[in-house]
């Protein structure tokens, strides 16, 4: 049984889009987990709105390892902490 040219194309775009959706996941959870885990100040702009974009479990864990690592050093970022403290 063969294929129709027109189901095969459309095969395609969902393929297609699949691999750009995971990509974007990827891209976005790498940079992260890069800014929560490695970076040098909690103040980092494109990690503060990735962390704010994360669901609450996720958004909890990140605002946690920050806390580990800046707690006693520095006031919490947005979304990290209540009152300026975490």
């Amino acid at each position: 049984m063969e294929e129709k040219p027109q189901e095969n194309k459309k095969l395609r775009w969902k393929q297609l889009l699949l691999a750009a959706i995971i990509a974007v996941a990827a891209v976005l959870g790498g940079r992260w987990f890069y800014y929560v885990a490695f970076a040098d100040s909690p103040f980092d702009e494109v990690g503060i709105q990735i962390n704010a974009l994360m669901p609450g479990p996720i958004n909890r864990f990140g605002c946690d390892l920050l806390e580990q690592r800046f707690g006693t050093k520095t006031m919490p970022p947005m979304g990290c902490g209540k009152d300026g403290k975490w």
